[in-house]
């Protein structure tokens, strides 16, 4: 799909010595800064999770039994 950015004159200039440099299209070098931007900036559904427990002084696993243990 096309898309048409409007970057300042001093992004052009860099973006044309990094293509030149690393060889490749200048739309190949904005496809690959995207793709690094989502991925710094899109966090998954696992990411947005992992870790959730760390400071709650409780296992995870310990609490989740206790819940259950209220079933009983």
């Amino acid at each position: 799909m096309r898309t048409i950015v409007d970057l300042p004159e001093e992004q052009i200039a860099g973006l044309a010595d990094l293509c030149q440099q690393e060889r490749i299209s200048r739309a190949e070098a904005v496809r690959r800064a995207v793709a690094d931007y989502l991925k710094a900036r899109h966090t998954t559904e696992r990411g947005s999770f992992f870790g959730m427990w760390r400071n709650r002084g409780i296992d995870g696993v310990d609490y989740q039994r206790t819940l259950r243990d209220e079933w009983r």
